[in-house]
């Protein structure tokens, strides 16, 4: 056991919809597990008694979620890798072949070579975040409800509502602090929730819904982060028929969110502003040409996710050694 021990451990994991491909290197010693409970329960206690300096997990979607979480529990040091570091690492060392065995080989390598710093990502963290986005939500749509009584009922029974306002007020003053202490508590998301920030219109609470809800903003291509936020437009098309292209699908909660944030960055953002009177000056439904500009906002987060980039006040992406330091290990 000491002579494995004493040797620097690095794992691959080739994330699958179905099985995980996993590597240990310099063992030289390839497995296969399921992708479910049962199996990475497997590959956690398999991985575990080689004592691992790192174990490296591409990021391809929430497909490396379970994993991820059973490594945070086990107290195992994982690293959530970007796969355009990984692929320009195998452009480096000439490796264009590609199997499961070959990409779990190639990101040992990779950890092993590298050395990326260890992600302090903490799955449970992500988890409240979004439970407390959506409550808060929840208790906005009751705000609302609230409201509008407010505005039609007699003036006598307007002082059984404002309590409940004033109520409604302070619970979510109170979740939007515990908010802001989770990611204070993770210099990952800490560095995510500056370049998310330094986007006019993108708050505290829509930046807190993309790095609850969607982890993998930064590791994917634009047409993925579209379809997972749901404002992809998709087609309607059978034979003769000719349908109008609707969006579809996506995670509702995020979406949402964003929407707010869009209404509010058609006011204070010249590039979203823009196109959005752009859209409706050619005709298009004003709901359309937000959802529209919502499509921009997720591809340019992503991009600057990705790079490591803030947005700055003409609305490009500047860079920032400062913020590509601080994300490389996310």
């Amino acid at each position: 056991m000491n002579s494995k021990t004493n040797q620097n451990i690095s794992v691959g994991v080739d994330t699958g919809k179905f099985q995980l491909d996993i590597y240990i290197r310099p063992l030289d010693i390839f497995f296969t597990v399921k992708n479910d409970e049962k199996g990475i329960k497997d590959a956690v206690n398999s991985i575990k008694q080689y004592t691992p300096k790192r174990i490296v997990i591409e990021a391809t979607g929430r497909l490396e979620m379970p994993f991820i979480m059973a490594c945070a529990e086990a107290n195992l040091p994982f690293v959530i890798a970007n796969p355009i570091h990984i692929k320009r690492f195998a452009g480096a060392i000439g490796q264009r072949a590609k199997t499961d065995k070959l990409d779990a080989k190639l990101i040992a390598h990779y950890g092993e070579a590298i050395k990326p710093k260890l992600s302090t990502l903490k799955p449970s963290i992500m988890q409240a975040m979004s439970d407390l986005v959506s409550r808060r939500n929840q208790i906005l749509g009751m705000q609302t409800m609230e409201k509008n009584r407010l505005q039609i009922l007699p003036k006598d029974l307007a002082m059984t509502i404002k309590p409940i306002l004033t109520a409604f007020k302070n619970q979510i003053e109170k979740i939007e602090a515990k908010i802001i202490k989770l990611i204070e508590s993770c210099p990952d998301y800490q560095a995510k929730n500056i370049i998310l920030q330094s986007m006019k219109g993108i708050g505290k609470i829509a930046a807190a819904s993309i790095i609850s809800n969607l982890p993998e903003l930064g590791y994917i291509n634009n047409k993925e982060a579209s379809s997972l936020v749901g404002v992809a437009p998709m087609n309607k098309e059978s034979g003769r028929f000719k349908g109008q292209r609707k969006i579809q699908g996506g995670r509702h909660q995020v979406r949402t969110v964003l929407y707010m944030a869009m209404m509010s960055a058609i006011q204070s953002n010249p590039v979203f502003k823009q196109t959005y009177q752009r859209l409706v000056a050619a005709g298009k439904p004003k709901k359309v040409a937000i959802i529209a500009c919502i499509r921009k906002m997720v591809v340019t987060l992503n991009s600057m996710l990705r790079d490591g980039l803030f947005w700055d006040s003409v609305g490009r992406a500047k860079s920032s050694n400062l913020a590509i330091d601080a994300i490389v290990s996310c």
